[in-house]
């Protein structure tokens, strides 16, 4: 399920670091450790893992859509309200808990330079664009509302970050995305999954922008990570599938504001039509 919080901002001239994600988590985190500490709990430390002890935490959030002005590594707000997207992988009947933790909440992002400190002065359900699909195997339109971030290890344990251009890219997405349903349905036929999945690029590579992303800034363990942003893609899959990447994201680091998609369009197959010939 997704929800949509718009936040207020309850200072002027409000600063935001440039590379806000890893704090704006941390936030979410607190929120859910104020309202419920073992939920927050098992996402912190566990989250739904595989036997291997990878583990995942099958939520993610969009960008914040908020007017600014670039200064250095600031980003200048003022009194501008924002909205976020966020999404949770789980029961639609967990909603209005869900809701309850975040609406008339502050949230607060800051590194060691700067903070924005907003209220939380709405959260809004957002529909489920799959419910009206009755396909096995419906065929859909998705675009990032926040960076994609599909990477490759290296010899040395490292990410090589890929753009969405080629079958590499397509591979490692599908493997992350198999990964994580198989920490909520262990016992499910991925091989069969894998061969269902199809995913086509529809933005020409010239048109797609990459962001560089600093985790944890400022701090010994600093990570740049390397996400893509402004293109489409034509998705097939399984239904289960399709509703755990529109709520917990698309690639890497979802729990740290990469990867939330929105279905954008439906795709729809009309039928062929027959044609008859009469025999003369």
């Amino acid at each position: 399920m997704k929800f949509t919080l718009t936040l207020a901002p309850t200072a002027k001239a409000s600063v935001l670091p440039v590379n806000y994600q890893y704090p704006l988590s941390a936030a979410i985190y607190k929120i859910i450790q104020q309202a419920d500490e073992k939920y927050s709990a098992f996402l912190h430390n566990k989250g739904y893992q595989l036997p291997s002890g990878k583990s995942f935490k099958l939520f993610s959030f969009s960008d914040l859509r908020v007017p600014f002005q670039i200064k250095g590594d600031r980003l200048q707000i003022n009194d501008s309200p924002a909205s976020l997207i966020i999404g949770f992988h789980i029961d639609e009947a967990a909603a209005h808990f869900i809701r309850g933790l975040f609406i008339n909440q502050h949230i607060e992002i800051a590194d060691k330079r700067s903070k924005a400190q907003f209220s939380i002065d709405q959260v809004q359900l957002l529909p489920d664009t799959l419910a009206n699909i009755n396909s096995g195997l419906p065929e859909v339109i998705l675009q990032p509302l926040s960076p994609i971030v599909v990477g490759r290890k290296n010899a040395k344990g490292n990410y090589d970050f890929l753009g969405p251009a080629g079958d590499v890219f397509n591979e490692c997405l599908i493997y992350s995305w198999l990964e994580k349903y198989k920490t909520i349905n262990p016992d499910a036929d991925t091989e069969t999954f894998r061969n269902n999945i199809s995913i086509k690029v529809l933005t020409p590579p010239n048109e797609i922008k990459s962001r560089l992303i600093t985790i944890k800034a400022f701090t010994p363990s600093e990570t740049q990570i390397r996400g893509f942003t402004r293109f489409r893609m034509k998705v097939r899959a399984p239904k289960p599938l399709l509703q755990l990447v529109l709520n917990a994201g698309m690639g890497l680091y979802n729990a740290q504001g990469m990867g939330n998609v929105e279905l954008i369009q439906l795709v729809v197959h009309q039928p062929a039509k027959r044609v008859t010939t009469a025999l003369t």
